[in-house]
């Protein structure tokens, strides 16, 4: 069984959190830059003419989707190299993934997620 991790970071974060999951063996990845807010609900800003309310943040969305066996080492490499201790650190939500298919060469389930090098084949 696959699972998908989709960690939703502060822009600042990303290259950390990269390098980290690059350390364990994570090769495939999507990055996505959205704009969202969570419980913070935003920031206040005051500049020359007021305070004004900025509600939706500059973030970052990584997709990742792995085996079930290393999605715990996974999550906690993210978690660990995306904190600051901050409001706004983030969220990783995990999806179970019924199949996987590599367009290119028709692999499918396990086979269609290794790459040389990467955490399965360590």
């Amino acid at each position: 069984m696959t699972k998908k991790i989709e960690a939703i970071i502060r822009e600042e974060k990303l290259d950390d959190v990269k390098a980290a999951l690059q350390a364990i063996g994570i090769v495939g990845m999507n990055v996505v830059e959205i704009h969202g807010h969570g419980r913070q609900g935003g920031l206040s800003l005051a500049g020359r003419t007021g305070t004004y309310k900025v509600d939706m943040l500059p973030k970052i969305q990584l997709n990742i989707v792995l085996s079930d066996h290393n999605v715990e080492r996974t999550i906690e490499v993210i978690r660990e190299s995306a904190v600051t201790g901050e409001q706004g650190d983030g969220v990783i939500f995990i999806y179970p993934v019924d199949e996987v298919l590599r367009v290119r060469t028709g692999e499918r389930g396990k086979e269609a997620l290794m790459y040389k090098g990467d955490i399965d084949t360590r």
